[in-house]
This record gives structure tokens, C-alpha cells and sequence, in this order.
């Protein structure tokens, strides 16, 4: 709030009569005191009084019972025009603040605060010295004498419209933390939350008044570094251009979630100091957390579907349909996973019939497990892969379905993920698996199957989707290729 828009003024009848006497000596109307006069101190004082008046950023006048102005400082100057030396000593506002078809019921209203308690509110419209009209808000009160009895009356005004302005800001604030479909935290300038609305408290998994004060670090588990870092952005520099999207992690008494902020930032800085000084900062955000996910994945459909369509035009090329195969495993490779193998069955397929004859797989493919590459066919002339029962790619083959595997809720050193890897004979680094298997003509050819390591998340369904697209094409060229060689 503007120091202007502060205007509850009191001050003591006394020093009202004293702002009289140093209004009236610079207005000219008064005879300097003889030097005999023993009131040094008390002149003194009302000239300090007066000048820490007209220093203040508030409209002020002030009458005695009589209705004379006894005082009027610059802000009213600036407002009306009127100098102190015009305005001082004048009966009331007739005929030059006021028109004279109004004077008598202003002057009556402002009056009556000597009579009622407390301070009281009232809107005119006073005159400017150039004629113009200015509605003004005005609040008087009563000022007691010695004897407490009232000795005149201060008035303290306002343009309205800047009173209104004021009242739509307080509105406004109040809206933004009471009502608003979007979350609002104020925070101070050591980055703790100072004001949080009901929205913001619910996205925070908290009360309203339990996060006051506390550092971002215990409400958020992810995301901390990022947020922080910008807040101080702002605070050192103003608000960023556009709004920025954060990625946090929350913490709640169900645990941690995933959120994605869209978050804007402005600057606090106090009104009443002559250079800004910085309160803290408004942070405004929404969860666009649904949106960005819809966002990508939408993108990583659409990218998944550009690599089957490169990869069949690739295979098509091919004259081997081995070759072909281990195109299409090659491009499903791309953003999916870190290894990839092609195991088939001993004896080229088995029918839905023989399910009960136990699986022998042998491998045809693998990516190299040391450094990145294109995949490497091993022929269809090696050993059987000793898996046991258990192996998920055993297990693949046996429903005819997607298998998932992961060392994460079990292995948490690296020793027992490389030990859960080995047991499984994948590359050591492998803590996610995929197996998806390969069916053709009724038949089921073997198993492909994606790994992944430590950098990357745990096979969803969607990826499951993917890789099954991925075997399907995969099975057609095996099945092709075993046709050839028959022939």
C-alpha cells in the first residue's frame, strides 16, 4: 500500500493549534514572535510538526470548530492546486474547493466528525484551482484540546480513483489466494513460502499454514535445484519473459508423485521505498502434468511408428531374409532399449500341439554387449542358450506372450545386479528385461528380447505393445528365411 493512501493522521489538539501558528507565518498573516516571546520550544515543535506533514505522501487538511482551515499540505496542493498560502485561513471549502450549492452539506459532513466517534468516510467532489473537478474519498475525525472536547477536525483525501485502484489490487490479492483455479505461493526473499493458497497447499500434498516457513527442499524431493534457481533469477532480475515448465517430484502421505508445473514468476517489491526493494516473489503455476504426458506420448508414438515404417523400407531391401530380421531388430533398437537378442527354437518352430515338449532356444542375433553397434547374426548352427525354466524368455515362449523382467525391486547394489543379469545370461549391466515372442503362421519361432540398463526405466505395457509389433515383423522375416533354406 501507498504511503499516499495511509491517511489516518492522528495528531493532538495543541499541536493543531501549533501547525495554526507556522501555516499562518508563512501564509503572511501573522507577526513574527517578539524576542521576549519564552514559546521557543513549543514553536519549535509545531514547526517540526508542519514540516513532517507536508512531507507526507497524504492529502491533508485540517479545520478548527469554527470550520477555518487551519492547515493543508502539499499533497493537497497537488491534488487541488490551491497553495497552503491560498488555502489557509479560508472558511471552509465555499466557493473555492467547493461550489457554493454544495459548501453547506460538505461543510456539515466534515463537521460532524467532531461530533461522532471514531473516523468517518465520505466522497466530494471538490474544485481544482483551473476548474477542474476532482472526486475525492475523504476520511475526517475529530481532534480533542487540552480539555478534551473537540478543538477541530483533520481530514485526510484521496483521489478515488486511486483509492479504487488500490481496492482492486486487495481484491485482487484476495481473489488470487482465496479462489483461484491455479495454485499461488508468495515467497519471501530467503525462498521459504510466506503466503500459499488453497490450491498450491493441495498440489503440495500439504496444509496451508504447515508449509509456511519451511524450505522447498522438505515439500519437494525432485526439481528443488530447479526451482530454487529461478526464484533467485527473479529476484536478482524481474520476471522471466514467459511462463517455464518444471518437473517435480512432490512429496505426499501416499509418497512421491511426478508433476509437471507450468510456472510464472513476478517480482514483490515494497511501493513505499524510493528505490525497489524486494519483498520476494509470486509464483503462479498450474499442473499441466496429463497435457505433457498426452504430449509425449503422442511424440513417441509418432516416432516408434517412423522407425517401423524406415525398417520395413530398409528390410525390403534386403535379399537375405536373416538379414531382414535383424534390420528390423536394429530399428526398434532406437530409443528403446540397450541390447537386443533373437533367440529361436531348436527345429525351426513349435506348434501350438507340441507346447508340452520342453524349449530349447539357440541364438540367431545379438547387439554387441561392449560398445554400441549394429546387431550381429550368429548363425542358426550354434549351441542351445542354457536357460533354465525359470528364464523369462523360457517363460515367453511357453504362454506365447510378453514376458517382463526387472533386477529393481531386488538387486540394489551393483554386485547383486550384475549377479541377477549373469544368472539370466545377459550383459552385466542389464537391469530391465523384455522378452516378446515370435509367431508366424500359427507357429512360434522363438523370442526377441530388449534389455535395459540402470539409465533407463522399467518395461512398461506400451513398451510391451511396441516390441510385440517389433516380433511380429521379425517372425515373418525368420519364417521367410526358414522357407528359403528349405527350398
Amino acid at each position: 500500500m501507498k504511503a499516499s493512501e495511509r491517511t489516518d493522521v492522528p495528531y493532538g489538539g495543541r499541536s493543531l493549534q501549533g501547525v495554526q501558528v507556522s501555516a499562518s507565518r508563512r501564509s503572511g498573516t501573522t507577526d513574527e514572535l517578539g524576542p521576549g516571546e519564552p514559546e521557543q520550544p513549543e514553536r519549535d515543535g509545531a514547526d517540526l510538526l508542519a514540516a513532517l506533514l507536508d512531507g507526507m505522501d497524504a492529502a491533508l487538511c485540517a479545520f478548527d470548530a469554527q470550520g477555518v482551515v487551519t492547515h493543508w499540505n502539499r499533497e493537497a496542493e497537488r491534488i487541488l492546486g490551491w497553495t497552503a498560502a491560498e488555502a489557509v485561513g479560508r472558511q471552509g471549502f465555499a466557493g473555492w474547493a467547493v461550489r457554493r450549492a454544495d459548501a453547506g452539506e460538505v461543510e456539515e459532513r466534515l463537521l460532524s466528525a467532531m461530533r461522532a466517534p471514531g473516523r468517518q468516510v465520505h466522497e466530494f467532489a471538490l474544485l481544482t484551482k483551473d476548474g477542474g473537478r476532482v472526486l475525492v474519498r475523504t476520511q475526517s475525525a475529530a481532534v480533542r484540546g487540552p480539555d478534551g472536547r473537540p478543538a477541530g477536525v483533520y481530514c485526510a483525501f484521496s483521489e478515488v480513483h486511486a483509492q479504487i485502484d488500490l481496492e482492486r489490487s486487495i481484491a485482487l490479492s484476495e481473489a488470487l489466494l482465496e479462489d483461484a483455479s491455479w495454485g499461488v505461493v508468495l515467497v519471501d526473499v530467503d525462498l521459504r513460502p510466506a503466503v500459499v493458497n488453497a490450491h498450491a497447499a493441495r498440489a503440495l500434498g500439504a496444509g496451508r499454514t504447515s508449509v509456511l516457513g519451511r524450505p522447498l527442499g522438505d515439500l519437494l524431493a525432485q526439481g528443488v535445484e530447479e526451482l530454487e534457481n529461478a526464484l533467485t533469477h527473479v529476484l536478482a532480475e524481474g520476471a522471466p519473459p514467459a511462463p517455464a515448465e518444471v518437473w517435480v517430484s512432490v512429496r505426499t502421505p501416499e509418497g512421491e508423485r511426478r508433476r509437471c508445473w507450468r510456472s510464472g514468476f513476478v517480482r514483490l517489491a515494497s511501493p513505499l521505498a524510493e528505490e525497489p526493494v524486494p519483498l520476494g516473489v509470486g509464483w503462479l503455476f498450474e499442473d499441466v502434468t496429463e497435457g505433457k504426458q498426452a504430449e509425449q506420448e503422442a511424440a513417441l508414438l509418432r516416432f516408434r511408428g517412423n522407425q517401423l515404417h524406415r525398417a520395413a523400407r530398409a528390410a525390403a531391401e534386403c535379399e537375405d531374409p536373416a538379414e531382414a530380421a535383424v534390420v528390423h531388430l536394429d530399428f526398434a533398437l532406437a530409443g528403446f532399449a540397450d541390447h537386443a537378442l533373437i533367440d529361436r527354437v531348436v527345429g525351426g518352430a513349435v506348434a501350438d500341439t507340441d507346447a508340452s515338449e520342453p524349449v530349447r532356444l539357440v541364438r540367431v542375433a545379438a547387439t554387441p554387449s561392449g560398445a554400441p553397434g549394429p546387431s550381429v547374426p550368429t548363425g542358426t548352427a550354434g549351441m542351445p542358450v542354457r536357460y533354465g525354466d525359470a528364464h523369462p524368455a523360457v517363460q515367453c515362449v511357453e504362454r506365447a506372450g510378453s514376458v517382463r523382467a526387472s533386477a529393481g525391486a531386488r538387486a540394489v547394489r551393483a554386485d547383486q545386479v550384475r549377479e541377477w543379469a549373469a544368472a539370466r545370461q545377459w550383459p552385466a549391466d542389464t537391469v530391465h528385461g523384455l522378452c516378446a515372442v515370435l509367431r508366424s503362421r500359427g507357429r512360434t519361432l522363438g523370442v526377441v528380447t530388449f534389455l535395459r540398463g540402470a539409465g533407463r526405466s522399467a518395461f512398461e505395457r506400451p513398451d510391451a505393445m511396441y516390441a510385440e509389433d517389433v516380433a511380429v515383423r521379425i517372425a515373418t522375416a525368420l519364417d521367410l528365411a526358414g522357407a528359403v533354406e528349405k527350398r
